[in-house]
């Protein structure tokens, strides 16, 4: 019997043990290149969660399949709490929805946190001839489908809005798909390409000048950084809410202890100063603190998928 639970009691420190070893770092997988706005985000986070854990924390870029497939890395890994997966609503949300993956995104993952949110803005090339959404609506209404549309990644948060843009307003566009955020942007600011959903943060350093126009925030709420743009409710387009929320996430089965303290890491580093001021330069919101629980991302990560998969199954949306 003794020798039995000297087994047992080995393996139930072996799962948690390994975690907590200083000296074996933890991965925080990311689905996008390195350079992106979830990838900086990353790289501030785990910065400041090595010091909560006593732990080193290594971002890897897993690029490929709007983030499938670094997902699928973290569903295969051991549940000991040393890879995770960070990633936002195009991840977790969209993508999950028309490519053919493997694995159950709400089911084969423990939710850690929900993470910092980047506002989600439709914005324009300064020469474009519509000023605000009522002139591009009407716009597009007389023009139908002349409008260049640059997305990032097929059923991407801002592909996605705009489709539900089209259906809400009775318009369309023609979408022209980028390998990335830096090319699509560069592309507005020259005048190349007509309109672009675009993370709020990407948007901030072209705003006060000028080089695109902004015209308006698709939330209930104005944005902090730049209060003069209009909500989309506010524009004449009520309800079309949409975030790039991030979260993290470790694998399924992953000990609740192990959870517990990974959790308590994040909330340590988001209520961190520095962090905050950083987050915040970047045009992203801090969630309340009652958010921030495990329950919290799971409740609003079924949410947004039970809100957002018959939109975009229904628009027929299909991994290219």
């Amino acid at each position: 019997m003794r020798t039995v639970f000297a087994v047992a009691l080995a393996a139930a420190l072996g799962a948690t043990g390994a975690q907590a070893d200083p000296s074996a770092p933890i991965t925080v997988i990311v689905g996008f290149a390195p350079g992106g706005p979830t990838d900086t985000l990353a790289r501030i986070i785990t910065e400041r969660m090595r010091i909560s854990l006593g732990q080193p924390l290594i971002v890897e870029n897993v690029p490929g399949a709007t983030g499938t497939i670094a997902i699928g890395r973290v569903v295969r890994s051991p549940p000991d709490g040393r890879t995770l997966s960070m990633g936002n609503w195009t991840t977790h949300v969209g993508a999950p929805a028309i490519y053919p993956i493997a694995y159950d995104v709400l089911r084969d993952l423990e939710p850690v946190s929900l993470l910092p949110i980047a506002p989600l803005l439709i914005t324009a090339r300064k020469g474009f001839l519509a000023n605000d959404i009522q002139e591009l609506i009407a716009w597009l209404k007389a023009n139908p489908g002349q409008a260049t549309a640059a997305i990032v990644g097929v059923g991407s948060s801002g592909h996605v809005s705009l489709i539900d843009f089209e259906k809400k307003t009775g318009t369309r566009f023609q979408f022209v798909p980028y390998r990335g955020g830096g090319p699509a942007m560069n592309d507005l600011v020259a005048g190349q390409i007509d309109v672009r959903p675009t993370e709020a943060s990407t948007a901030l350093p072209y705003l006060p000048s000028g080089k695109i126009k902004a015209y308006a925030v698709l939330a209930k709420t104005r944005w902090v950084a730049a209060p003069d743009i209009p909500t989309i409710d506010e524009a004449g387009v009520p309800g079309l809410h949409i975030a790039l929320w991030h979260g993290l996430w470790a694998p399924k089965n992953t000990p609740q202890d192990v959870i517990a303290r990974l959790n308590a890491a994040v909330v340590d580093t988001l209520a961190d100063p520095v962090v905050r001021q950083r987050v915040a330069d970047l045009g992203l919101e801090m969630p309340p603190r009652e958010k921030l629980t495990p329950a919290a991302l799971h409740a609003h990560h079924k949410a947004e998928i039970e809100k957002w998969w018959p939109i975009i199954k229904a628009a027929g949306i299909t991994a290219q």
